[in-house]
């Protein structure tokens, strides 16, 4: 397998709740470890306030570990702002979060472009080109996404998350919101992707058959501990952590 895109060694992140005598400090992260290569996602699931989110959070640098490193591409990721620029991105549950309501399909798409340059031909192709490789054909260029079903802005947010070519995508809930028969078409085109750009990728979710469907290595979180990491095909055969199976047996049900 090749370098790992990210790692994180020995990571906790911890909170404070409470006041006066009855502050205590939660761990939403404790002593957490696993990396991620190119071309593979791992798939992250627990229930809810297992750390799932705060680990997202932690690979998109957006929360600081209380200890541990975080490592992108080999340099420590709190040293590596300017240069990891575009680089890691996001897909979220609900796509309207990610697109300005005001903005055409186009425009949304060519943003994260122009963080460091002006509109030209070649980055408005680049983004058509981007929406293209979703399935959106140039005649949605100028729609709004009030016209735009759920799994048509979700294939926006995803070519908005793709279009600066990053090595790293984090996908936290990319398809729960989503009907049943579109969550296929949206995790189908997520595999036709990767395998074409060969990202790395964390695929946070409480929908199983998802992570089983798009993950390589699945992870079980229990109160900010990782206490299953295991290729798929084992995870789904036989999960070895009590909690996994109670986990499996609650979610499947």
């Amino acid at each position: 397998m090749s370098a790992p895109v990210i790692s994180l060694d020995d990571v906790s992140v911890r909170f404070s709740s409470g006041f006066g005598p009855t502050r205590r400090a939660i761990s939403a992260m404790d002593h957490v470890s696993f990396d991620i290569a190119a071309g593979e996602t791992l798939g992250l699931v627990g229930e809810s306030g297992s750390g799932k989110s705060t680990t997202g959070a932690v690979v998109l640098g957006l929360q600081r570990p209380d200890e541990g490193h975080v490592r992108f591409e080999g340099m420590p990721l709190a040293r590596n702002l300017r240069a990891r620029a575009g680089r890691i991105q996001a897909v979220l549950q609900h796509p309207r979060w990610a697109v300005d309501p005001r903005s055409s399909v186009i425009d949304a798409v060519l943003e994260p472009l122009l963080v460091n340059g002006r509109r030209s031909p070649a980055t408005v192709a680049q983004a058509r080109r981007m929406l293209d490789a979703v399935g959106l054909p140039a005649s949605f260029d100028q729609r709004r996404p009030h016209q735009l079903s759920g799994g048509q802005l979700q294939r926006v947010s995803v070519a908005r998350a793709l279009v600066t070519r990053p090595a790293f995508v984090v996908f936290d809930e990319a398809v729960s919101a989503l009907d049943v028969s579109v969550q296929a078409q949206i995790l189908n085109l997520l595999q036709d992707l990767q395998r074409e750009y060969a990202f790395a990728a964390l695929f946070i979710s409480h929908d199983l058959a998802a992570v089983r469907y798009i993950s390589h290595r699945v992870a079980v979180m229990q109160r900010g501990r990782i206490v299953e990491l295991a290729p798929t095909s084992v995870f789904y055969d036989s999960p070895a952590h009590p909690y996994s199976r109670q986990l499996f047996q609650e979610l499947t049900s």
